[in-house]
C-alpha cells in the first residue's frame, strides 16, 4: 500500500527525529496549508523605529546591553513559516537530547534472582502478553523518529499561531544576534483586545528585548541551558507508551492513514515518557530560576510602559492572561522542557521581585546577573531576605 510504503521510507531515517516530516508538518500548521504572504516592508521599518526607542528605555532600567555595539539590535521582523523555520533550528539540540534520552533501553536490572522464579504455568500465563509487548517495543522503536518528528512539528506549528516573539518560551536561543517578532500574532492580538497596534508592538519589543539583555548575559544563559538540557535528558524511555495510546476510545480507524495521523501527530506519546527522581530533584531549582527571570522581566516591562504607554496596564493584563490560559500545545512543549510555570510560581516570583526592590530598591536587581550562581534558590525564592544576604548585596 502506498501509505505504508511512504510511511517506511520516513521510518527508515537513522537519526533520532525525523526532521523533514517535522519541519513538513509544522510549516503547514503555520500557514494552513497555504502560501504567506512576507511582511510588510513598512511594518518592518515602523518596528525597528519603535526599537530603537525601546531598547534604550530597557538599557536605562535594566543597566544591560542588548547588543555589541550602542545601537539597538536588528529586530528580524517574520512571518509565521519564518518563524517555524527558526525556531526548528533554535530547539533542535533540546528536542535531539529528549530523543536521545528516551531511545536508551529501559532499566532492566531484576535484582534479586530468587525474587524472578516462576513456575511453568506463570510462563504459560504470561507468554502471549510479553509477546504483545516486545512486539509493541520494536514497532515503538521503529516508528521513534517518525513519531517524535509529527510530534515535534505539530507542536512547533500550533506555537507558530500564538507566538509574538522568540522568547514566548523563556529560553536562550541561537543564534545569539538574532531577535525576531512575529508582526501578524501582533496585529490579530492588538485587534483582539482592541489595542492600539504601535502600542502593542512597542509593549512586545520592550518584552522581548529585556529577555535578550537578560540572555546576553553570559552566566545566565549558561545556567539555564543548561538546566533545561539536564532536565530534557532526564527523561526514561516507556516501552508500553505506544501500546497503551493504542487502547485509547477514538484511536482505532478504518483509514490507516487517519489512525497513524492519530498516533504520530500526538505530543502525548512524547511525555509518555516517565519523569525521573534526577528530574524530580531539578524541577524546583529550574521553576525558581524561571520564575525569577520571568518576573523580572515582567517587572521592568511594566517600568517602561508607565513611561512610555499609556495603555501599558491594559496590555499587561491580557498578555499575562494570555501566558495563564495557555494552549495544550504550549503546555505540551514547556513540559517537555521543563518551563511551565503555575500561577502560585509566577506570584511567588513577582512578590521576590517586588521584596528585592522594597529592600535595595531596582538597584538591587543587579544582584541576579553580577556573578554566576546569583539566581534564586526555591527557598530564597518565598524569602528575598534570605538571598540578598547570600550575595552579600
Amino acid at each position: 500500500m502506498p501509505f505504508f510504503s511512504q510511511l517506511a521510507k520516513a521510518m527508515s531515517n537513522q537519526g533520532p527525529v525525523q526532521w523533514d516530516m517535522a519541519r513538513q508538518l509544522a510549516m503547514t500548521t503555520a500557514t494552513n496549508s497555504t502560501t504567506e504572504s512576507n511582511v510588510d516592508p513598512t511594518v518592518r521599518i515602523a518596528v525597528q523605529q519603535l526599537a530603537e526607542v525601546a531598547d534604550m528605555h530597557v538599557r536605562d532600567v535594566t543597566g544591560l546591553t542588548t547588543s555589541k555595539t550602542i545601537n539597538a539590535p536588528v529586530i528580524d521582523v517574520v512571518n509565521r513559516s519564518m518563524w517555524v523555520h527558526h525556531t526548528l533550528d533554535a530547539y533542535k539540540p533540546f528536542f535531539t537530547e529528549f530523543a536521545t534520552s528516551i531511545s536508551g533501553q529501559p532499566n532492566t536490572d531484576s535484582g534479586n534472582p530468587q525474587n524472578n522464579q516462576k513456575n511453568i504455568d506463570e510462563i504459560d500465563e504470561t507468554y502471549e502478553m510479553n509477546e504483545m509487548n516486545a512486539m509493541m517495543r520494536n514497532l515503538t522503536k521503529m516508528m521513534a523518529p517518525a513519531m517524535l518528528g509529527m510530534s515535534v512539528g505539530s507542536m512547533i506549528g500550533q506555537l507558530s499561531l500564538r507566538a509574538f516573539g522568540q522568547y514566548d518560551l523563556p529560553l536562550p536561543r541561537e543564534p545569539q544576534t538574532q531577535l525576531l517578532f512575529v508582526a501578524r500574532n501582533c496585529e490579530e492580538f492588538a485587534n483582539d483586545w482592541s489595542i492600539n497596534i504601535s502600542d502593542m508592538q512597542m509593549w512586545l519589543l520592550v518584552q522581548e528585548l529585556t529577555f535578550h539583555a537578560v540572555f546576553k548575559v553570559p552566566s545566565i544563559r549558561t545556567e539555564i541551558t543548561e538546566a533545561v538540557k539536564a532536565h530534557v535528558a532526564g527523561f526514561k524511555p516507556n516501552p508500553n507508551a505506544l501500546a497503551e495510546r493504542l487502547n485509547t476510545p477514538g484511536i482505532i480507524d478504518s483509514d490507516p492513514a487517519v489512525m497513524m495521523q492519530r498516533l504520530l501527530g500526538d505530543p502525548t506519546l512524547l511525555l509518555g515518557a516517565a519523569r525521573s527522581p534526577q528530574q524530580e530533584a531539578l524541577a524546583p531549582k529550574l521553576d525558581a530560576m524561571i520564575s525569577a527571570i520571568v518576573s523580572y522581566v515582567d517587572y521592568v516591562v511594566d517600568t517602561i510602559a508607565g513611561r512610555i504607554i499609556g495603555t501599558g496596564d491594559q496590555i499587561s493584563e491580557a498578555v499575562r492572561r494570555r501566558r495563564v490560559e495557555s494552549s495544550t500545545q504550549d503546555q505540551f512543549v514547556e513540559q517537555l522542557l521543563g518551563l511551565h510555570l503555575t500561577t502560585t510560581q509566577i506570584d511567588n516570583g513577582h512578590a521576590f521581585i517586588s521584596g528585592i526592590v522594597e529592600r535595595s530598591g531596582i538597584d538591587g536587581l543587579a544582584g541576579l546577573w553580577q556573578k554566576p550562581g546569583n539566581l534564586p534558590t526555591p527557598n530564597e525564592l518565598i524569602a528575598p531576605g534570605l538571598w540578598l544576604e547570600r550575595i552579600n548585596f
